[in-house]
C-alpha cells in the first residue's frame, strides 16, 4: 500500500492468556518504538488469567504491519494470545460522541452472588438501554467452605446511557430482591457519590438488633401493649407523637436501673462496628438520629465513636421513670431536621449525606439524604426509600460508598 494514500489506522489489541508481572511493560514498550498514540486502554486479571485491551492509532506515516507483527511475536514470547480489529474513524468518532452521558453505579450484595443475580440484574439493564463499561469486585475472595454464614460478595457495576424509566427499573430491581435474596443499589456516578462524608443512623432495628422501648417495657411488664402500639408505628398506621406518648406512658415506676442492664446487652447490629472502625479511620462524620432514646444513644456514642447523638429524654424523679419525655419529641420531621443542621454544621451538600434507617418515621430523612439506605425495613419503607439493605449487614453500606476489602481490612 502506497504510504502517500495510507490513513490513519485505529487498531484494538484484545491481549489474554495466564498473568506474569511485566506482561504489560513489555507489550507497551514495543509499541512506544513506534511512538503509537493510545487512545484507550484497560486490563483486568481474574483468577490470574489477564485480558488487556489496548485502542491504538497509528499515524498516517507509519505502516501498521512491522508494528503487529513485532506485538503478536513478544506476545507468543509471553505465552499471550493476541487479536488485532480494525476499527473505522467514523466508528471510533462515534464512541467518543457518547462521552458526556449519564453514567451510574449498579451494586449487586448477597452473601453469595449466582448466575441467576448477574442474568437478571443485566438483563434490566439491556432492556433500559443502559451499557455496561466495567464490573468491578468489591467483597474479599470468597472461600469454598462458608463456616460461618457471614460472607460478603459484592460486585460493582458501571453504567452509561439514560433509562427508559426509572420507575420501572427500580420496581424490577425490587421483585429481583425478593425473588433470589441479592440486594440492588443503583446511584447516579458523580462527584457526590465519591464524597460522601456524613452518615446519619436510626438506632432501634438499625445500628442495635432491638427495640429499646420494647425491653423497658418487658422489665416494666407491658410488653405486649407496648410492642403492639410500635409495630404499628412502624408500619405508619399510627402518628408518631401519639404512639411515642402512649408508649413512655407505659413505662411509668419503672427503675432506672433497668436502663444500665439493658444497655449492657444491647446487641449490635452485623457490621456494625466495622462500619463506624471504617467511617472513622477514614474522616467521616456520624450521627444517631433516633425516635428512642439519650440514654442508649450516648451508650452507643462512647462504643462506636459516634460524633452526634439525637434522641428522646425520659424523664426520670426518685429514680424511677415517670410516664413522661422532657422536651421535643424526636420524630420523622425531627430527623430530617437535624440531618439538615448537621450537613450545615459540617459544611456539606445534602448531596454528600446518607441516611440509614427501618421504619417510616425514617423516611423523611432516608429521602432527604444524598443516598438514602432502608435497611432490614418494612416492605413500604423499601419502596418508598432510594436503596435498600436486606440480606448482609450494616458495613455494606461501604461498599455504596465505593470501598473494597482490602481498604476496609487494611
Amino acid at each position: 500500500m502506497d504510504k502517500t494514500n495510507r490513513g490513519r489506522e485505529i487498531i484494538l489489541l484484545n491481549i489474554s492468556g495466564p498473568d506474569e508481572a511485566g506482561q504489560t511493560a513489555s507489550l507497551t514498550a514495543i509499541l512506544a518504538e513506534y511512538d503509537i498514540t493510545i487512545l484507550d486502554i484497560g486490563q483486568a486479571v481474574i483468577h490470574e488469567n489477564l485480558g488487556l485491551g489496548i485502542l491504538i492509532q497509528i499515524s498516517e506515516k507509519s505502516d501498521s504491519s512491522p508494528i503487529l507483527k513485532d506485538v503478536l511475536f513478544r506476545a507468543h514470547e509471553l505465552g499471550l494470545r493476541v487479536k488485532f480489529t480494525p476499527i473505522p474513524e467514523a466508528k471510533y468518532s462515534e464512541w467518543v460522541s457518547h462521552q458526556g452521558k449519564d453514567r451510574f453505579i449498579i451494586t449487586l450484595l448477597a452473601r453469595q452472588l449466582t448466575a441467576c443475580h448477574l442474568a437478571k440484574v443485566t438483563k434490566v439493564i439491556s432492556e433500559q438501554g443502559l451499557n455496561i463499561d466495567i464490573i468491578s469486585r468489591l467483597s474479599g475472595r470468597i472461600p469454598l467452605d462458608d463456616t460461618d454464614g457471614k460472607t460478603k460478595s459484592v460486585v460493582e457495576f458501571s453504567v452509561r446511557g439514560t433509562p427508559k424509566d426509572n420507575e420501572a427499573l427500580k420496581r424490577e430491581f425490587i421483585e429481583i430482591s425478593k425473588e433470589t435474596g441479592v440486594d440492588i443499589a443503583f446511584q447516579v456516578d458523580n462527584m457526590y457519590r465519591r464524597n460522601r462524608r456524613l452518615v446519619c443512623f436510626d438506632m432501634d432495628s438499625t445500628l442495635i438488633q432491638a427495640e429499646v422501648i420494647d425491653e423497658l417495657a418487658r422489665h416494666a411488664g407491658v410488653y405486649d401493649e407496648v410492642s403492639a402500639i410500635t409495630e404499628a408505628a412502624m408500619r405508619g398506621e399510627l402518628d408518631f407523637q401519639e404512639s411515642f406518648k402512649k408508649r413512655v406512658s407505659l413505662l411509668k415506676g419503672l427503675d432506672v436501673s433497668v436502663m444500665q442492664e439493658i444497655a449492657d446487652h444491647l446487641p449490635l447490629t452485623e457490621g456494625a462496628e466495622r462500619l463506624f472502625r471504617t467511617l472513622k479511620r477514614f474522616g467521616y462524620k456520624t450521627a444517631i438520629l433516633s425516635g428512642g432514646f439519650n440514654y442508649f444513644g450516648n451508650y452507643l456514642k462512647s462504643k462506636l465513636g459516634v460524633d452526634y447523638v439525637f434522641a428522646n429524654e425520659l424523664e426520670i424523679a426518685d429514680g424511677k421513670l415517670t410516664g413522661r419525655h422532657v422536651g421535643e419529641i424526636v420524630d420523622g420531621a425531627k430527623k430530617a431536621e437535624m440531618l439538615k443542621l448537621l450537613a450545615f454544621k459540617e459544611d456539606l451538600d445534602l448531596e454528600q449525606v446518607i441516611a440509614v434507617g427501618d421504619g417510616s418515621n425514617d423516611l423523611p430523612m432516608i429521602q432527604l439524604a444524598g443516598l438514602g439506605i432502608a435497611f432490614h425495613a418494612k416492605p413500604k419503607v423499601q419502596a418508598s426509600a432510594k436503596n435498600s439493605i436486606s440480606e448482609i449487614g450494616l458495613d455494606a453500606i461501604l461498599y455504596l460508598i465505593g470501598f473494597r476489602d482490602r481498604e476496609i481490612n487494611a
